[in-house]
This record gives structure tokens, sequence and C-alpha cells, in this order.
């Protein structure tokens, strides 16, 4: 019901003019609207996970709203130093993806090119060189192609729970002991991958065929370097996508990461990105002894010059996003009607490589 009213709202207020208004205003001319997506979908993961990922005919959708629209997309960096300089041009946006994951260089990254427009990938480069789908990922997405059944014995996995997957929570947890499993063991992301492979097995599905489609794995050296080469910006997320609470780890990532990133691209990235939206305040000052100089989140808003450089708000699209909703954000008037902002800060466990 509050949805629904929503969005008759947001098409009132269109019919009336209040977008173009706002979308024109000084206001929203001093001010950065961030859009951050993760996935365009290579088969079903819209579905699997419409939270993180969308059709590529949506991405494509929204590509032409920002070109039918007149708005200015800018790299990150030449955004943010063009805000904090007064001198944006009128409807800013600028283009991020999470995680560099196999989809964007497939499916994104050509309609990029097509439209002409620059973008940031937030590049996480553990998976990189080992080039096997993400642990957590595939055994979560494997499970819920299986969905609506409960396994009994799933002892030959390590398993001491049955395996009820008729819902979400209940897959989860099967995932949780799978990283527990995998976490006692001290895996390599190449022995967790085997334990994938047995579990495939168990759910009788072919790993292989999954493997071979490349779903749910980050992008290989060749393909960052061509999106590189290509004009795409490549910025930090950390090695292993996690965010240690002690120092010395915590930097490790950033250092791990920057290192891979300046192999491939040929560039030290500066800007960075707080993996699942994750953030605490004694990270600030250890972005800035690793000379970062930018950090979004997964927090809701338009960026202003008064925005903390280490906790810049974005707009998270995706599948379950009406097209009028992400006009009104485009416009700024999904910033001003906005009433929550906050992204949910819960750690979901990571996996423990290297």
């Amino acid at each position: 019901m509050i949805r629904k009213i929503k969005l008759s709202t947001l098409r009132a207020l269109k019919s009336a003019g209040v977008f173009r208004l706002v979308a024109n205003s000084s206001w929203r001319k001093n001010r950065l609207l961030i859009l951050c997506y993760h996935g365009t979908s290579l088969e079903d993961e819209h579905e699997w996970r419409p939270a993180l990922y969308l059709q590529p005919g949506r991405f494509e959708q929204r590509l032409q709203l920002l070109k039918a629209g007149g708005y200015s997309v800018l790299a990150l960096g030449e955004a943010l130093q063009r805000l904090h300089s007064g001198t944006l041009p009128k409807r800013s946006v600028a283009i991020t993806f999470d995680d560099g994951t196999y989809d964007f260089y497939r499916q994104a990254f050509p309609l990029l090119k097509s439209y002409g427009f620059p973008a940031t990938v937030y590049q996480t480069t553990y998976y990189m060189d080992t080039e096997v789908p993400v642990f957590s990922l595939i055994t979560s997405y494997m499970l819920w192609k299986r969905r609506g059944v409960v396994l009994t014995d799933g002892k030959e996995l390590g398993l001491t729970v049955p395996m009820d997957l008729r819902t979400e929570a209940g897959r989860h947890q099967v995932v949780l002991q799978l990283l527990q499993i995998a976490e006692r063991q001290n895996m390599s992301g190449v022995e967790k991958d085997g334990l994938a492979r047995r579990l495939a097995s168990f759910l009788r599905m072919d790993y292989d065929a999954l493997a071979s489609k490349r779903l749910l794995q980050i992008m290989n050296r060749r393909e960052l370097q061509e999106i590189a080469q290509g004009g795409i910006d490549v910025q930090l997320h950390t090695h292993r996508h996690r965010t240690p609470e002690d120092e010395q780890l915590f930097r490790r990532e950033i250092q791990d990461n920057r290192e891979r990133i300046h192999e491939v691209a040929g560039r030290d990235p500066v800007h960075f990105c707080c993996p699942a939206g994750v953030y605490r305040s004694q990270f600030f000052d250890w972005l800035a002894k690793e000379s970062v100089v930018s950090a979004t989140t997964c927090d809701a808003g338009l960026v202003n010059r008064n925005s903390p450089t280490m906790l810049i708000p974005r707009y998270i699209d995706n599948q379950n996003r009406d097209v009028i909703d992400v006009e009104s954000w485009l416009s700024g008037v999904g910033d001003l009607l906005a009433y929550r902002r906050a992204a949910s800060q819960k750690y979901i466990p990571r996996e423990t490589e290297g």
C-alpha cells in the first residue's frame, strides 16, 4: 500500500512538472547523483537477487533516461572535483558498479560504450586470479535453483542440520554452515570451489555448465585490462571483499587491492567503495593513511559540497526499482522526499581467503 501511494505521488508530481522544475533548479545543479549498480544478469540472477541484479534491458532503459533527460554523465573523479570547485554542469550524474563481476564485462560495458557514458567499477580482486565462481554466491545461487525442497542428508558435505531450501532464511543457514566449514578447514579459493562442486553434485546440478557460463565470477585480468583500456575507471573495493576491524588487516585489504589493480589497469586507484555498505568510524583514518580521497556507501542521497568525503551517498538501482522512482532521483525529487537514507549496517559473513 505504501509503495502504491509513493508511486502515485511521484507520477502526479511528474505530471505537474515538478520533476522538470527540480532538475533545472540551482539546487540540483549543485548536487551530484551517483548511481550504484552491482550486476546485469546473464541469466536469472535478477530473480535470485533482485536487490543486486537487473536485466540488461532495464539497464539500457536507465541509459536511455540519462540521454533523453539531458543528464551530464561524468567520470566519478571528475564529478567529485567539479562538485567541490562549484563547476558541476546541470543534472550531473556518475555511474558506479560494485564488485567487478564478469556480467559487467559481458553486458554493461558494451552498453556504456554505445551510449558514450563513463563509469567506475569498484573492483574486488581475489577471484580475479582464481577464475572460479565466488563461493558464497554460487552456493546461494545453486540452493535457490533447488528451492522448495527439504534435503535431510547433508552429512557428506559436513552439514549438521536438514537443508530446508523452501525459504530464503533456510537457504541462508546452509550457506552460513558451508562458510563455517570452509573457515574451520582454512580452505583456499580453489578448495572452496571443490566444496561448491560437491554441493552441486549433491543437488544434482552440472557445476561445469554453471562455471562455463561465467555466472557469479569476477572479471579476469584480461577482461579487467580491456575495460580499463576502454575508458572504465577501476577503483578500490578491497582485495577479499571484507572490511576487518583490525587496522593492519584493513590496510592490507587496500594495499593488496591497489597492487593488483595497478598491475592490470596501470593506475593507482584513490577512490574506495565500502563492501556490502559496511563502514565504521575508525575506517576513515585508515583510508586516509592509504591515500584514499573518497569513499562511497550504500546510503541514499545526492552528494553536495558538505557531504563527508568518506561517507558519500549513492542511489542503488536494481530490478525492484520502478522507472518513475529512478526518474525521481535523477531529477532530485527522490532526494527531497526520502525518509529513509541509511542502508542496513549488518555484517554479511565473508570468505577468508589469503
